[in-house]
């Protein structure tokens, strides 16, 4: 079909690149995804929370934060590269965290 006497071949637009993400594996290195992380996390204090955390949003608001945050594609993920959970938004997590690693009176 011709349009203005254009071909329709040359009308539609290239596909746009597909958007990629850096995630971290669970060696802790980053790498390069297509599918974005599902849990965000923090490196200077080494802990992972929710992408919606209301913590982490507000540091973010503040202007903090951004320049350390990390992406996992999932918890096994965050765990294994050596990531704990967040107090504030997986507090059953982060208490089961805390119990396994206080050694016991």
């Amino acid at each position: 079909m011709i349009n203005d006497g254009i071909p329709a071949t040359a009308q539609t637009p290239a596909p746009a690149p597909a958007r990629t993400y850096t995630l971290i594996g669970p060696d802790g290195r980053p790498y390069t995804s297509t599918t974005p992380g599902t849990l965000g996390g923090y490196r200077r204090d080494r802990l992972y929370g929710r992408l919606d955390c209301p913590s982490a949003l507000r540091f973010i608001a503040a202007g903090g934060y951004v320049s350390h945050r990390v992406f996992f594609p999932d918890e096994a993920t965050a765990i294994a590269a050596g990531y704990r959970p967040c107090a504030k938004c997986l507090p059953e997590k982060y208490r089961q965290w805390k119990t396994r690693r206080t050694p016991e009176s």
